[in-house]
């Protein structure tokens, strides 16, 4: 500093820095549910912080106003330019579409404008060609008319043309009476008796003149027809001329079109850029600023931090909310089910085995391999379900879990795998009907199933689909229903499992979960029993027992647990690790070592 002064030659470096400071400290606020903000600036002096404040707003508004004077003469000048582009472009389609239609001589009406500004336009040839198709169809219901008559005429005695002409009706009648007046004269004379004569020379006189007005009509009602034949063929010749002609038109106005469209876009668009360039004229005369300053700044009275008692809150708050997701977190671990031997003791449910967590592979593509550890896991559970019942394995059995994703369907999967590798005729039935999913293992949709025969179809073979990679025949759970559980509160289930025991040795049922559905209490009460998946350390075990009061109070027979997706090295106690499977003897054994 010289003389109270800083020297020129960092006067750049030092509006850096100030820069920096000030958008270091100055914080824009919106106020929520309106279009206010709060301008804040934070510093240790009172006044100098409002003066900021105060300073900055005006500064905005002042720039906002200069930046819309700024964008409207911009736009008017950009908006000039292409208008003028446009109109070029404008006259140059419709030079274009006069000289095409000049030298291909299309003739058209004048014109006609749409509703979407597009130019609809009709040829001299369209018209003409429409107003002879409509003489053309009148000439051929004349045709057909003179004809009928014409035929009609033809025919002895059936003219009705003759019986409505009103001249030989009244020779028909003056015969008639001279006929009967004749009659009457034979009654008394000969015939030769001289009035007699005279009036049978009338008689034969008026049947001469009768015969020569039928002749005479019936020559009329043919040149009638012979007349309206021609007029038919005439016009059919100039409609057929007339077709030639609007085809040659048709293939010559596809340019004609393509000249025209180009002609209707260029006037949309020249036209949209005029109101546009109006539009902006009359906003640019309005020098109005939409930002404006409800509250100037006052000099605080009081400082804005630190604020001691709402820290010590938050603290308290966090720490009692922390403390309290840490206790539930401790909670929800202490009450998951983790090893085999929880099953039982937490459960009360027989263990019928455990099942180690499948990764990087399908559980399809486990079970084709014979030598996984999924299927000798499987296989210990099949061999424990024959114990719990006098006839070996249930043939009637449904399989369900608490929740979605605990390993329900891949364990019937399994069960029906095992069973069938036995030689046993196994069928799977896709009992969830709200979320299906054993369609998706024969690549089959899922239009016919257990709701259709549900909803009364007799025919079962229809429903079902072979398995043969897994050895197996399967059903799907049909179209999804509105309502699943009033399908199932009837008799068609049992009905079902009847005719598939006639059929096959063991029906799996892959039901839908428990908690929150009345399908599986509904389903489980239909079979000999059900076997119920739990996942490892991915339920609470109250839930796990609230869905076994559900299925209790189903009066349903619970054969056994079976917990899914077991990881031996999670495990709370090491003899979990053998359990009913090899995947983990070599790890235990090494540990009994």
């Amino acid at each position: 500093m010289v003389n109270g002064r800083y020297p020129a030659s960092g006067r750049a470096t030092r509006q850096r820095v100030a820069g920096e400071i000030l958008i270091d400290h100055l914080a824009i606020v919106p106020t929520r549910l309106s279009r206010l903000v709060d301008i804040r600036f934070t510093s240790p002096n009172p006044e100098f912080s409002a003066k900021i404040v105060n300073t900055w707003s005006d500064a905005f508004i002042q720039t906002n106003l200069e930046r819309k004077v700024q964008a409207t003469s911009y736009g008017r000048n950009l908006l000039q330019r292409q208008l003028a582009q446009q109109k070029e472009r404008l006259d140059e389609s419709q030079r274009q579409l006069v000289t095409y239609a000049s030298q291909e001589r299309i003739i058209n009406l004048p014109a006609q404008s749409n509703a979407d500004g597009s130019t609809a336009e009709r040829s001299i040839v369209a018209d003409d060609l429409a107003s002879l198709n409509t003489a053309l169809s009148q000439a051929t219901a004349e045709r057909i008319a003179a004809e009928s008559r014409y035929r009609e005429g033809s025919r002895a005695g059936a003219s009705s043309e003759a019986l409505r002409n009103q001249a030989i009706n009244s020779l028909r009648q003056r015969r008639a009476e001279y006929a009967a007046e004749y009659q009457k004269l034979l009654t008394q004379f000969e015939p030769e008796y001289p009035a007699a004569k005279a009036l049978k020379s009338q008689i034969d006189q008026l049947d001469r003149s009768i015969t020569n007005e039928e002749r005479r009509v019936s020559g009329s009602i043919e040149t009638d027809y012979r007349g309206a034949v021609e007029r038919e063929r005439a016009l059919q010749a100039r409609v057929e001329q007339l077709k030639s002609s609007y085809l040659d038109l048709r293939r010559r106005s596809i340019q004609y079109n393509i000249f025209q469209q180009e002609v209707d876009t260029n006037r949309a668009l020249y036209e949209g850029l005029l109101q546009r360039f109006k539009e902006i004229g009359v906003a640019g005369g309005v020098g109005v600023n939409n930002v404006a300053v409800v509250d100037q700044a006052d000099v605080p009275q009081h400082p804005s931090s630190p604020r001691l008692l709402i820290n010590l809150a938050i603290a308290l708050v966090a720490g009692l909310s922390i403390g309290a997701a840490l206790a539930f977190a401790l909670e929800q671990m202490d009450e998951a089910i983790a090893d085999p031997g929880e099953v039982e003791r937490r459960l009360g449910l027989p263990l019928l085995g455990s099942v180690p967590k499948v990764e990087n592979v399908t559980p399809k593509e486990a079970l084709l391999d014979r030598k996984s550890e999924l299927v000798d896991a499987y296989l210990a559970i099949q061999t424990n379900l024959a114990f719990t019942t006098e006839h070996g394995v249930p043939r009637s059995l449904s399989v369900t879990s608490t929740r979605p994703a605990e390993g329900k369907s891949t364990t019937a999967l399994a069960l029906a795998t095992m069973l069938a590798r036995s030689g046993k005729r196994v069928i799977l039935v896709d009992g969830d009907m709200r979320s299906p999913s054993v369609h998706h293992l024969g690549g089959v949709n899922h239009d016919h199933g257990l709701s259709n025969f549900l909803a009364g179809q007799e025919d079962i073979a229809p429903l079902t689909f072979d398995m043969a990679d897994l050895g197996f025949t399967a059903m799907s759970a049909g179209p999804i229903p509105p309502n699943a559980a009033e399908l199932l509160t009837g008799n068609r289930l049992s009905l079902l499992i009847e005719r598939l025991h006639e059929h096959f040795d063991h029906v799996v049922i892959d039901s839908p979960p428990v908690m929150g559905l009345a399908d599986a209490p509904l389903i489980a009460s239909r079979v000999e029993g059900v076997v119920y998946a739990v996942e490892s350390h991915g339920i609470r075990s109250t839930l796990v027992k609230t869905a076994l009061a559900r299925l209790a109070a189903a009066n349903a027979h619970i054969f056994g647990g079976v917990l899914t997706k077991f990881e031996a090295r999670k495990a709370h106690y090491g003899y979990g690790y053998e359990y009913g499977y090899g995947y983990g003897r070599e790890k235990a054994t090494e540990a009994k070592g």
